[in-house]
């Protein structure tokens, strides 16, 4: 029996949708007291949930089907000449590990990023704590990636690597450099590393085809689609 089948469920009330304004969302979420295996973190990826802070979560509303869980296959993906064009803009960035983000550094780039880039989100305005409960803490299978342009941070990746894939947790850039279009150099990175670390895929979360500040993802071809229960690939 699948680990999965065993899990405590909660299921949040309806409530409004963070993405689509006509619509309210329901959200199912595991028992924050489940211990979390790096094998049990694998099979939750397979069947389309996300983590964020500490929650495992996935949507589970009524009347709508508009989130789609997504990964791409890393040996199969190819860059787009826009994403050649891309690299080629962020040849100059030092890519850098780091074990921990919980420094003013880290935190006014993400405040900075939330005020510019998300002042009509649930996450407005951005606080200390909201930023080390939904991404500064460290967990077992946390991995953060600074991007830094002549030693000044100007994006930072977050992601968890378990078993044979990366899942792209959250990815925040100053919002003066927008036109390197740092998310998706990001995902690209990304893939490289995961290229060379012989992963198989990476998961970037829900896509909403109606979320114009999601089409980006969609741009990865192939990409795998969760959909009825089943991963479909859209090339």
């Amino acid at each position: 029996m699948s680990s999965i089948e065993n899990l405590t469920l909660f299921m949040t009330p309806p409530h409004p949708c963070s993405y689509l304004e006509d619509r309210d969302a329901t959200t199912v979420f595991i028992d924050p007291t489940t211990p979390i295996s790096e094998n049990l973190y694998s099979e939750l990826n397979e069947v389309g949930f996300r983590r964020s802070g500490p929650n495992f979560y996935k949507p589970h509303c009524k009347n709508c089907k508009a989130c789609i869980a997504t990964r791409v296959p890393i040996n199969q993906f190819q860059p787009s000449r826009k994403h050649r064009r891309i690299l080629n803009k962020n040849s100059d960035l030092t890519l850098l590990s780091c074990d921990t983000i919980n420094t003013e550094e880290h935190y006014s780039l993400y405040a900075k990023y939330i005020s510019l880039r998300h002042d009509d989100g649930d996450m407005f305005p951005p606080s200390q704590e909201q930023f080390e409960q939904f991404i500064g803490g460290m967990t077992a299978f946390s991995c953060f990636t600074e991007f830094r342009l002549e030693g000044k941070l100007i994006a930072l990746a977050v992601a968890d690597d378990v078993a044979s894939s990366r899942s792209a947790v959250y990815t925040f850039f100053d919002p003066d450099h927008h036109k390197r279009s740092l998310g998706t150099y990001a995902i690209l990175a990304a893939i490289e590393t995961c290229r060379a670390e012989q992963r198989e895929y990476i998961y970037l979360g829900y896509w909403i085809q109606q979320c114009r500040k999601m089409s980006y993802k969609i741009d990865f071809r192939p990409i795998e689609l969760y959909v009825e229960g089943r991963w479909q690939t859209l090339r």
